[in-house]
């Protein structure tokens, strides 16, 4: 029991962090449309560092956005029944790595195999997860204990 409890504490949080992943990138692509660019009485120095602004912000857009396909795929695995059951191996992923990064879907030695071969998942697997979409039209519902169960007796 204590374990589909910390599941569902970890979807919940899977999910605030996505709408709060969605809602920046709502933000970032409004400010966007209003950039405003170098006005002609800036110097270089000027110049330089609001380019550097923008592409360190691009760069955490980039690092969020991968984030965002992490949880989106967690959140999937969980709306299926399979949270917390590695995607390498089929055991449990223990609660304390869930908690580290709940958006994990491998246990530490499938991730450091991945780590070593980074075609090692798919050929295991031989799936495409790159392709993989979370548009069932259920993305918001809520998600209850019942609905966590899983056989865990692999």
């Amino acid at each position: 029991m204590a374990r589909r409890e910390a599941l569902l504490r970890l979807h919940k949080s899977l999910t605030t962090r996505r709408n709060s992943l969605r809602k920046r990138f709502g933000g970032q692509l409004e400010d966007m449309g209003h950039v405003k660019h170098a006005s002609a009485t800036g110097d270089v120095a000027d110049a330089a560092f609001e380019t550097t602004g923008e592409e360190m912000a691009s760069q955490m857009a980039v690092l969020e956005a991968k984030e965002l396909v992490q949880i989106e795929r967690a959140i999937h695995r969980l709306k299926q029944g399979i949270y917390g059951v590695c995607e390498g191996c089929n055991i449990k992923i223990p609660v304390a790595r869930l908690d580290a990064l709940p958006y994990s879907t491998v246990c530490i030695q499938c991730q450091r195999e991945i780590e070593s071969d980074s075609t090692w998942l798919e050929a295991r697997n031989g799936e495409d997860w790159a392709r993989m979409s979370d548009a069932g039209g259920q993305e918001d519902r809520e998600i209850t204990i019942s609905e966590l169960e899983h056989n865990f007796s692999k």
